[in-house]
C-alpha cells in the first residue's frame, strides 16, 4: 500500500447553504463510496491539519488572507471578493484542505508515498492571489507545488487540471513564472470565460501554460488527445519532478454544470497515462487534489475509478 488518501469529516464542515452545487453532501457521497466500495483499505491514511499562514502566503497576499478570514468571522455568508459561499468554519476548513494537501506533498516527496489523492473542500483551483472565486478561498493545488519547491527543492513542478472549468486561479499564479508546467484542458466558452489557448504565459513563463478549450459535448476522443497530442510531449521536454492533478469530476457526463462527456473508465485512463509519466520521469510522484464534480453519484463513481487506478486496481 503505497497510495496515500486524505479522507476526513471535518471537510463537511464547510456549509455553503441549502441548494448550493458545491455542499456538505458531495463529501458525504465521496467518503461513503470510497469506505463503501474497500477503495479506502488499500490506501495509507494522510492526515489534515491547519496550514500556516507562512504557507498559505505562498500563493496568496496578505491582504487577501486579511479579508478572507475577515468575512468568515463576520458572519457573511459570501466572500467579498467574488462567488464564493462561506460560513463561520470555512476559513478553518479550507487552512485544512491546504494543510491535508501538503502532508500529501510531504509524503511523496519524501518517499513515503509513491502517490496520494487529496479529497477535499472547499476546492481552489479558481483562487487568485488576492481573490477567492468560483466556491474556492485558497488554491490548494498552487500551494502544493510552491510547497513542494520550498520545502522538498523540487525546481519543477506540472500541475495537469481536468475540471470542466479553467483554473484561472492556478494559471494567474504562475503565469510569469516559469517553473510549473500548468495544462488546463476546459469546456469552453464556460465559466470563468478564461483559458483560450493563445494565453500561454508570460517573462519566464511564457510557454509554461496550456489551455486547451473544447466545446460543450466533448468526450474522450478531444481530451485523450490533447492529452496525447499536447500534453505529454510538452511534459516530456519540461521534466517535472513532481506531477499534481486538478481533478474535478464536474467533466464527467452528466454533470450539472457541465457538458463534457467522461465516463468512470476514462478516468482511470487518463489516471494511468499520468502515473506511466510520472514513473518515467519523476519516480511516479504524484498528487492529486479533488476539485469541482456537482451530481453526488456522478462524483463518488468518478473519484472511485480515479483512486482505484492509483491504487493500481
Amino acid at each position: 500500500m503505497n497510495t496515500g488518501l486524505l479522507l476526513d469529516d471535518v471537510f463537511r464542515g464547510h456549509d455553503t447553504g441549502e441548494g448550493h452545487p458545491e455542499s456538505a453532501a458531495r463529501y458525504r457521497a465521496v467518503m461513503e463510496a470510497l469506505t463503501k466500495q474497500g477503495i479506502a483499505d488499500e490506501t495509507l491514511p494522510i492526515q489534515q491539519r491547519l496550514a500556516e499562514p507562512d504557507e498559505l502566503l505562498l500563493c496568496h497576499t496578505k491582504a487577501y488572507l486579511e479579508t478572507a478570514e475577515r468575512d468568515v468571522r463576520s458572519g457573511a455568508t459570501e466572500l467579498s471578493t467574488g462567488d464564493t459561499q462561506v460560513c463561520g468554519k470555512s476559513f478553518d476548513v479550507a487552512s485544512r484542505a491546504v494543510g491535508g494537501v501538503l502532508n500529501a506533498v510531504d509524503g511523496v516527496m519524501s518517499g513515503r508515498l509513491n502517490r496520494a489523492f487529496c479529497a477535499v473542500r472547499p476546492p481552489g483551483h479558481h483562487a487568485r492571489p488576492a481573490q477567492g472565486m468560483g466556491f474556492c478561498l485558497f488554491n490548494n493545488v498552487a500551494i502544493g507545488a510552491r510547497h513542494a519547491q520550498r520545502k522538498h527543492g523540487a525546481e519543477k513542478v506540472l500541475i495537469v487540471d481536468w475540471d470542466v472549468h479553467h483554473g484561472n486561479g492556478t494559471q494567474d499564479i504562475f503565469n510569469e513564472d516559469g517553473s510549473v508546467l500548468f495544462f488546463s484542458v476546459h469546456q469552453s466558452p464556460w465559466y470563468p470565460y478564461t483559458g483560450h489557448a493563445e494565453e500561454v504565459g508570460e517573462g519566464k513563463g511564457k510557454g509554461c501554460i496550456m489551455n486547451r478549450p473544447l466545446p460543450a459535448g466533448s468526450g474522450m476522443k478531444e481530451i485523450g488527445a490533447a492529452f496525447l497530442d499536447g500534453l505529454i510531449p510538452a511534459a516530456q521536454a519540461f521534466k517535472p519532478d513532481l506531477v499534481m492533478i486538478s481533478a474535478g469530476f464536474d467533466s464527467r457526463v452528466g454533470d450539472p454544470l457541465g457538458q463534457f462527456q467522461l465516463t468512470d473508465a476514462d478516468f482511470a485512463v487518463l489516471t494511468k497515462w499520468l502515473m506511466q509519466f510520472a514513473n518515467e520521469t519523476c519516480e511516479g510522484r504524484l498528487v492529486s487534489v479533488m476539485e469541482g464534480g456537482y451530481h453526488l453519484g456522478g462524483l463518488a463513481a468518478g473519484v472511485c475509478s480515479h483512486v482505484r487506478a492509483l491504487v493500481g486496481d
